[in-house]
C-alpha cells in the first residue's frame, strides 16, 4: 500500500481503541530530519529528532527542521524521546523541541547524549537525560522499549523495540552488519531473531543502501587503504570525514602514529567530538601524537596530518574554506593529499564536486572513494536487509530513512521476501499508519511542511519567502518608479528603473520606458485613477517585455507616486 497511490488521503480518523499510531515527521522521501511520532491510547512517544542542512534551493536557511505543528497542542503527552545514535540528522533539532517542552525525557546511548548534551549547552538548555544501554528493558509511560546494539558509522547506535497495547515495533535506526568491527560490538542479529520469535507486528527499517547489491565491506577494509595513502604521502595529508565517525578518526590516528606524522584537529565539530569520544573511552589517543594548529604549521609538512570536517561541501566548513583559499590559517599547497574518507548524502554532489575541483586547481592530489576505498557506507544494502527481515520476520514493513528511490527498492525487498503490498507500508511525511491486531493501514494524511531556521530565527519565513529569495538569486531585482499627474494625466518623471542582479548594461533596460510612458498615460485618459492598477499595469508590462527580450523573470517592485 502506497501513500501515493492514494493522492485524495483525507485527514485520518480518530485513533481507534487498541491501535497503534505511526506518523513519520521527517526523514521519509528525503535524507535527514529523521522525527517519527507513535500514538497510543492519547500517550505520545518521539523516535529521533533530527534536521537536514540548509540546501541549495532554499536559500539563507542554515537549517531545516521536522515539523511537529501537528502535535503542538498535546507536547505535554510526549513521555520521551528515544534517540537511536548521534548523527545530527537524528538529533539536530532536539533542541529546537526542547524549547518548546524543556522536561521531556530523553533516551540514547552514552555517546549520544554526550553529543545532545554539547549540543544543549550551546542552546542555553538542560533536559532529562537517561543513559541506555544494548540489552537494556526500559518502561516510560505506556511504552515498554528494549534496545539492541547495531553497527553504523558511528558508536553506540541503538536500535529499539517498541512494545504497547499487545503489539510489537521494532525501529532499526541507522544501522549495517559488520562482521568484524573495529569495537567488537555486532549488529545484535540474535536479539532481533528472538524478537521475530516473540512476533513482530511492524518493522520500521533504514532504506539507505536499498538499491545496493549485496553486503557492505568492513570497517577494517578501509583501515589498509588509508594507511597506504598516508605512507606514500610526500607532503601534509588532510583526512576529511564526518565529525561523528569516531572509528574513521581512529583508523587516521593509528595510521598517522605509524607514519610518524603528528595529528592537528580542524573544525569546532570535530575538535568537541573528539574530545567526547576520548572522555567516553572510545577514542584511543596515542601519545605525543596530538598538537594544536599552530604548531602544525611549523613543522615540515610530511610529519602532518590534519583531521577536518566538510567532506559533504558544506559552505562553512574548514575543507570548504581550504578550496576557496579563505582559511585564516591553513593554505593548501601542490604537495598536499587530501583523503576524503566518507561517502555523499544524496543531494551534496554539487557542493562536494566544487571543493573537490577547488583543491584540485590548487595542485593538491584528492583521494576520495571514486578512485580507492577509502570509506565503506554506514547502511545495510539489500543482502542485508534481506538478513533481517529473514530474521525479524514481521508481519508489516514500513521503509523509512530515504527517498522514495530508496523507499521502493526496499519495498522490493520486502516483496521478495514474501511480504505482500497491503502489509508494506510505502508512505512519506505526515501519511498516518495505524496498526492494530497485526493489521496496518494507511489511514489519512495530516499537513507537514518544513521548519526552516534563518538565524537566530525559527519557521519565521516559508515556501512564498524562499521562492522570492530564488527569484532574486536567479533573475534579479527591478524597482520602477513613476510619478503620475492626474488631473493632467501625464506622467511627469520617471519611469525610473533601478536594477540589482539583473544586468551590467546600464542602457539594458532604456527600451522599455517609452513603452511604460505610454501604457500609464493611456490608462489615464481611460479613466484609471487607483494607484494599485498602474502598479500592477507596469509590472504586467515590465515583464512582459523582459520576459520577450531576454526571457527572464526578476522580481518587479512598481511605485505610483500622485502629485
Amino acid at each position: 500500500m502506497t501513500s501515493e497511490a492514494r493522492p485524495a488521503l483525507g485527514a485520518p480518523p480518530d485513533l481507534g481503541t487498541g491501535a497503534l499510531r505511526i506518523v513519520a515527521l521527517g526523514g521519509i522521501k528525503e535524507i535527514g530530519r529523521n522525527m517519527t511520532m507513535f500514538e497510543f491510547d492519547g500517550r505520545l512517544l518521539v523516535v529521533d529528532c533530527g534536521m537536514l542542512l540548509g540546501k541549495t534551493n532554499s536559500p539563507g536557511v542554515d537549517l531545516t527542521l521536522p515539523d511537529w505543528s501537528a502535535f503542538t497542542d498535546r507536547l505535554d503527552r510526549i513521555d520521551a524521546v528515544v534517540l537511536t545514535h548521534g548523527h545530527e540528522d537524528h538529533i539536530g533539532a532536539l533542541p529546537y523541541l526542547l524549547r518548546d517542552r524543556q522536561d521531556i525525557p530523553v533516551i540514547g546511548s552514552r555517546l549520544t547524549l554526550a553529543l545532545v548534551a554539547a549540543k544543549l549547552e550551546q542552546h542555553r538548555l538542560s533536559a532529562d537525560l537517561r543513559t541506555v544501554r544494548e540489552g537494556e528493558r526500559q518502561g516510560v509511560g505506556p511504552w515498554g522499549l528494549e534496545f539492541f546494539a547495531v553497527n553504523h558509522s558511528i558508536p553506540d547506535a541503538l536500535a529499539v523495540a517498541i512494545r504497547v497495547g499487545g503489539q510489537t515495533i521494532l525501529h532499526t535506526g541507522d544501522f549495517k552488519m559488520d562482521q568484524t568491527p573495529l569495537d567488537g560490538r555486532l549488529t545484535d542479529l540474535p536479539g532481533f531473531s528472538r524478537l521475530g520469535d516473540e512476533g513482530v507486528d511492524l518493522l520500521l527499517a533504514d532504506s539507505t543502501n536499498a538499491e545496493v547489491n549485496g553486503f557492505i565491506p568492513s570497517e577494517r577494509t578501509v583501515g589498509q587503504v588509508v594507511t597506504d595513502v598516508i605512507h606514500k604521502a610526500q607532503g601534509r595529508v588532510i583526512v576529511a570525514c564526518f565529525a561523528s565517525h569516531v572509528h574513521r578518526v581512529q583508523q587516521v590516528l593509528d595510521a598517522a602514529a605509524e607514519a610518524e606524522r603528528q595529528v592537528a584537529l580542524v573544525g569546532r565539530s570535530m575538535v568537541r567530538n573528539m574530545q567526547i569520544a576520548r572522555e567516553l573511552g572510545l577514542l584511543r589517543v596515542p601519545d605525543n601524537l596530538m598538537i594544536d594548529l599552530p604548531t602544525a604549521e611549523q613543522l615540515p609538512s610530511r610529519r602532518v596530518l590534519l583531521i577536518s570536517t566538510g567532506s559533504q561541501g558544506e559552505p562553512l566548513s574548514a575543507l570548504s574554506r581550504l578550496a576557496n583559499r579563505d582559511h585564516q590559517t591553513i593554505r593548501i599547497v601542490p604537495d598536499d593529499t587530501i583523503l576524503l574518507a566518507s561517502s555523499l548524502i544524496p543531494g551534496n554532489e554539487t557542493s562536494v564536486g566544487s571543493v573537490i575541483n577547488g583543491l584540485n586547481r590548487l595542485g593538491a592530489t584528492v583521494v576520495e572513494k571514486s578512485s580507492a576505498l577509502v570509506h565503506v557506507s554506514g547502511h545495510a544494502p539489500a543482502g542485508e536487509l534481506r538478513y533481517l527481515l529473514n530474521a525479524v520476520r514481521p508481519k508489516n514493513l514500513m521503509p523509512v530513512h530515504g527517498e522514495w528511490r530508496h523507499l521502493r527498492a526496499h519495498a522490493a525487498i520486502g516483496r521478495s521476501m514474501g511480504l505482500t503490498d497491503d502489509r508494506i507500508m510505502l508512505a512519506e511525511d505526515g501519511t498516518v499508519v495505524d496498526l492494530l491486531d497485526g493489521v496496518a493501514k494507511i489511514v489519512g494524511k495530516i499537513p507537514v511542511g518544513y521548519v526552516y531556521v534563518d538565524g537566530l530565527e525559527v519557521g519565521d519565513i516559508g515556501d512564498s519567502t524562499l521562492k522570492d529569495r530564488r527569484i532574486l538569486g536567479e533573475d534579479g531585482f527591478l524597482s520602477i518608479l513613476v510619478a503620475v499627474d492626474q488631473e493632467l494625466g501625464k506622467v511627469v518623471f520617471g519611469p525610473e528603473i533601478t536594477a540589482r542582479g539583473f544586468s551590467d548594461d546600464p542602457a539594458a533596460l532604456d527600451p522599455i520606458t517609452a513603452e511604460l510612458i505610454e501604457v500609464v498615460e493611456k490608462a489615464l485618459a481611460d479613466g484609471t485613477r487607483d494607484a494599485d492598477a498602474l502598479q500592477h499595469l507596469i509590472r504586467r508590462t515590465v515583464g512582459r517585455w523582459v520576459d520577450r527580450e531576454y526571457r527572464r523573470r526578476p522580481m518587479l517592485v512598481p511605485t505610483v507616486v500622485e502629485v
